[in-house]
């Protein structure tokens, strides 16, 4: 396939701190080159949910208007969207079917109904499930089965890593989405965007944790011998920090942030004593002299307690202990402060280093684009691509070449063109309906924006 006959994919990344819309297409060696790209600042959004739904359409507007002036060619309706938000939390589960055609082999439609009676899984009023992501799956006695397609059993089963979230913060997403003029694809889980886009095959098999840390949260997620083995949102972010230096030190919020991104260091003890930072007094009051170290300091502690969560979780799943030789792979804006690799290793007791997006980028990509900043939104262009190529896949499949009598065959040559048409405009329509075994990606249950739509509807 060529390049042209690729789908243009369109990732946009809701953060706390900024709104970054992203589109892209894979060349013919399968990397992504970036056809389009717009950012705004960030209003409507505390901790990674959308609070302001009108301030959040005005800044979605805003960079999707940026994207277009980088290429007035585009045309973006549809859109990949991350999801994150303090109230993300995700639970274990384990399931089973006991078959009825035991003399055939295991098919991908039984592994499908398996996959959705989990989401009959109780979980608290209010919640939703939007992820239902398998694990390891059994087949009889045989346990550790990566894809059971193919073998033959009596029962199949498997665990599953499911994820839920409030229903009105995942309602808020879709209508500021909607309400922008643009369809929301899928909605992703962005600690799961963030992994795709920094970690390669190696970082899934030797087991590692990634955290994203953004403006207001810091997303977690954590691979172990090539299953999800567990998710987490901690409601802390650079945000935070940025607001203990405005409180601590008795600066503007600007300010702070100013001096976090050009002075800021995650290690105290690596800051120099005698250094100072001078600030301008307000309407005429005397400059204020501000240490360094005092400015690390502040840093440190709320970087520490991040670190310490991040530390919780794995103990949680039982994976400290250097069971992760992958170690930590930091991303997002917030891994980009001075001597926090130092500072992870040191909380954590595992190597660590920062993870770019550049693996699954082209060449000639915008440097803006190669920062960790925008590894989500990277992430959400790759989901669209794993969607649309395991559909391909799936049509490929099911309309391969069947052997059929002599007599046939002219009616099923003529008959073949419209079948393969037809076919594939439905495959296409469906792309958002994945469920993949290997692969770690999440996925709405079908319908599930649409069964938000018509919740409003009745409420009006």
């Amino acid at each position: 396939m060529n390049n042209e006959q690729q789908p243009i994919i369109v990732g946009l990344d809701i953060g706390t701190t900024k709104i970054a819309a992203i589109a892209g297409r894979k060349n013919e060696f399968g990397k992504l080159e970036i056809i389009g790209f717009g950012r705004a600042n960030s209003n409507g959004v505390k901790h990674g949910q959308v609070l302001n739904i009108d301030e959040t359409i005005k800044a979605i507007q805003m960079a999707l208007d940026n994207c277009y002036t980088s290429n007035p060619n585009l045309e973006i309706s549809e859109v990949y969207v991350g999801i994150a938000g303090h109230h993300i939390k995700s639970l274990q589960t384990r399931g089973d079917i006991v078959r009825h055609q035991t003399d055939e082999e295991i098919t991908q439609r039984e592994i499908d109904q398996l996959i959705a009676d989990q989401y009959k899984t109780y979980i608290p009023a209010g919640d939703q499930i939007i992820d239902v992501i398998p694990q390891e799956f059994t087949v009889d006695n045989f346990q550790n089965i990566p894809n059971p397609i193919g073998y033959g059993g009596v029962k199949v089963g498997a665990n599953f890593h499911i994820i839920t979230g409030d229903k009105n913060a995942i309602r808020n997403i879709s209508r500021s989405v909607e309400k922008s003029g643009l369809v929301t694809k899928d909605l992703v889980l962005q600690p799961l965007a963030s992994a795709a886009a920094v970690m390669g095959h190696e970082d899934l098999e030797a087991g590692v944790a990634i955290v994203d840390i953004g403006g207001g949260t810091t997303d977690l997620a954590v691979f172990y011998e090539g299953i999800l083995k567990h998710t987490a949102v901690i409601p802390f972010g650079g945000e935070n920090i940025t607001n203990d230096i405005k409180t601590g030190l008795g600066v503007l919020k600007t300010q702070a942030e100013q001096m976090k991104v050009q002075f800021g260091s995650a290690l105290a003890n690596e800051a120099r004593g005698n250094a100072f930072i001078t600030i301008p007094g307000l309407r005429g009051m005397p400059a204020k002299e501000i240490s360094v170290k005092n400015l690390a300091n502040i840093i440190q502690a709320r970087m520490s307690e991040i670190m310490d969560f991040v530390t919780y979780h794995l103990k949680q799943v039982g994976l400290d202990n250097r069971m992760l030789n992958g170690g930590v792979v930091l991303t997002g804006g917030g891994s980009q402060l001075k001597h926090l690799i130092q500072l992870t290793e040191y909380v954590t007791g595992l190597n660590a280093r920062i993870g770019f997006p550049t693996e699954h980028l082209a060449g000639g990509h915008i440097e803006e684009l190669a920062k960790p900043t925008y590894a989500t939104c990277i992430g959400l262009i790759l989901k669209g691509y794993s969607d649309y190529e395991h559909n391909r896949k799936q049509f490929e499949h099911r309309f391969r070449k069947v052997e059929v009598p002599e007599a046939l065959k002219k009616t099923a040559e003529m008959e073949a063109e419209e079948t393969l048409v037809t076919a594939e405009e439905t495959q296409m329509e469906k792309v958002k309906n994945r469920k993949g075994i290997k692969d770690f990606w999440g996925k709405f249950k079908d319908g599930i924006i649409d069964l938000f739509k018509e919740e409003e509807d009745h409420a009006l």
